[in-house]
């Protein structure tokens, strides 16, 4: 939806945020010193010259090329259809933290709720193949931040990002609701796998990007879409990350533009703790539990109204162990096999050495550990306790 504009100012917008020789940075010097973009398509070329190369300015003082002028027309078909929005660098809509990143995009394309981009809020980022354990931290830690009232943030990507918007979601209409910023246009789904979630991102949050419908996902825009997740949160936690991982340049992206960074701890022997690791070595704060994160950022002075109290929801979910398992916990058997297990992944042959108890019974208890969603099962089929008390 395209509200108070004339055609010429929107097709304006839309050219100068196309125009494949004009990049972020000379878009943004054009519109200092010219005013609206449909001031700079009506200058000169010799008047352009003087702030963008000749050949640029060439382009500009002529008619759209007829490649600009597609990716235009496909746009304001887009925009014409509901819940599709259109924030330019003019709009009092635009969300304001963009500008930390030091070339703002000049349009964003939204589909779903674009109030949530000015909303306090929280990314949450992390690895692709991301354990079955990092992806409940990231569910859990988004259903309670967004049950505060904090906007959660991510990529839409595979794994950590796809379960922080799970998360998000199952707060409710009354949560603070979810941003998947995307590295490709609005019509397209990247991953396909996650084509369910967008369009439920896309009824209780919102879709964005600055690329025009009909754009790839290309490996080259994914530094651009992280430095916007990094931008549009007030904090960014790392949940699960490789020592080299994409997670670490959106924290990298996040310090440079004054905003906290969080990771959880895990394993020492956890290829995708190293990251989270290095990051709090580095000087992130390493956090446990959601409530670090609220603390920490009341310091920012934007906090959302439900947040102000650290009391535990009332609709909090409450751990699997609570629910199903108590009394078989109870047991002392099965507490010496939870002791043998520990915090990290281990064999059952392992366990059946540390607790000195013989296989059969020590495979009885593991299956109904994992049956109560106590403990899971890694494809390689060692064991690992389930973190639930993160909130």
């Amino acid at each position: 939806m395209v509200e108070h504009r004339t055609p010429e100012e929107l097709g304006g917008w839309l050219r100068l945020a196309a125009e494949p020789e004009l990049g972020r940075a000379a878009a943004t010097l054009l519109l200092k010193a010219l005013g609206l973009p449909q001031h700079i398509f009506d200058s000169s070329a010799t008047a352009l010259g003087r702030l963008v190369p000749r050949d640029v300015a060439a382009r500009l003082a002529a008619p759209a090329q007829p490649d600009v002028q597609a990716t235009i027309d496909h746009a304001l078909r887009m925009l014409a259809q509901p819940g599709h929005h259109l924030l330019t660098l003019a709009d009092d809509g635009y969300p304001a933290s963009l500008f930390d990143t030091g070339d703002p995009p000049i349009v964003l394309y939204v589909r779903g709720n674009p109030q949530l981009l000015r909303q306090p809020a929280v990314a949450i980022v992390g690895a692709r193949n991301a354990t079955e354990g990092g992806k409940d931290n990231a569910r859990a830690f988004a259903r309670h931040l967004a049950g505060r009232g904090w906007t959660i943030v991510s990529g839409l990507a595979r794994g950590i990002d796809a379960a922080a918007h799970e998360g998000a979601l199952q707060a409710g209409a009354d949560g603070g609701g979810t941003v998947a910023v995307l590295a490709c246009g609005l019509d397209i789904t990247y991953p396909r796998q996650n084509a369910a979630l967008a369009e439920a991102v896309a009824a209780g949050g919102a879709l964005v990007t600055e690329y025009p419908p009909g754009t790839p996902a290309l490996p080259f825009r994914f530094p651009d879409r992280n430095r916007l997740v990094a931008a549009l949160a007030r904090g960014v936690l790392v949940v699960e990350a490789a020592s080299q991982s994409g997670s670490l340049g959106t924290a990298r992206l996040a310090a440079e533009c004054g905003r906290e960074v969080f990771a959880i701890p895990g394993s020492i022997h956890a290829p995708l703790s190293r990251g989270c690791h290095a990051l709090i070595r580095q000087g992130a704060k390493l956090v446990e539990q959601g409530r670090d994160i609220e603390e920490e950022l009341t310091r920012t002075g934007a906090i959302p109204a439900a947040a102000l109290s650290f009391d535990e929801p009332s609709g909090a979910a409450r751990p699997a162990t609570a629910r199903g398992a108590g009394r078989m916990l109870k047991d002392p058997t099965v507490g010496r096999v939870l002791a043998a297990l520990g915090y990290d992944p281990a064999g059952a042959d392992q366990l059946c050495r540390r607790s000195g108890l013989d296989f059969s019974r020590v495979a009885a208890i593991l299956t109904e550990l994992e049956l109560n969603d106590v403990i899971q099962r890694l494809g390689d089929g060692r064991y690992v306790r389930r973190q639930q008390s993160i909130i």
